[in-house]
């Protein structure tokens, strides 16, 4: 969130039967969001994107239609930037948690239960969050990259 707030939903805990793991990628996320200034950025990027696009539809004569074009590349553009963000907090999110002794293998599982309580497809071309499939691909594939950070802050 802007200012570098955090929100979590409390209810996920219950609803989903989380491990105090899983609840810790969570929060990692969360921060990596918050120490990362994605909601700033994001918003920079947008603006940037917006602009840019505008002149470029007005350069080239396009009038009314360039303009809805331009707002659609970047409402696109921006649900890409989001993805990217998702994916870099999921990935700081992962180390932060691991540093701190919590499993990271409970990344995936937590991942998991998510994709089974939203019955998640794996569409990932208008939504702001990468599929859940994929989520968890890039997760596991990070799993072993941690798993040192995680044996080192259990002490052993």
């Amino acid at each position: 969130m802007p200012g570098g707030k955090i929100a979590f939903y409390t209810g996920i805990l219950d609803q989903l039967k989380l491990t105090g793991d899983e609840a810790a990628m969570i929060m990692g996320h969360e921060m990596a969001h918050a120490l990362r200034e994605h909601a700033r950025s994001r918003v920079a990027k947008s603006q940037a994107t917006s602009i840019g696009l505008s002149l470029g539809a007005q350069l080239l004569g396009l009038g009314e239609l360039g303009n809805v074009a331009a707002n659609l590349g970047t409402q696109l553009l921006t649900l890409k930037f989001s993805r990217s963000d998702e994916t870099e907090a999921d990935l700081v999110g992962l180390e932060l948690a691991a540093r701190a002794a919590y499993n990271p293998q409970a990344a995936v599982s937590l991942w998991r239960k998510m994709g089974a309580a939203t019955g998640n497809n794996g569409v990932a071309f208008l939504s702001t969050h990468p599929s859940g499939p994929d989520r968890i691909r890039e997760l596991e594939g990070n799993v072993p990259k941690v798993q040192g950070l995680y044996q080192a802050a259990r002490g052993g």
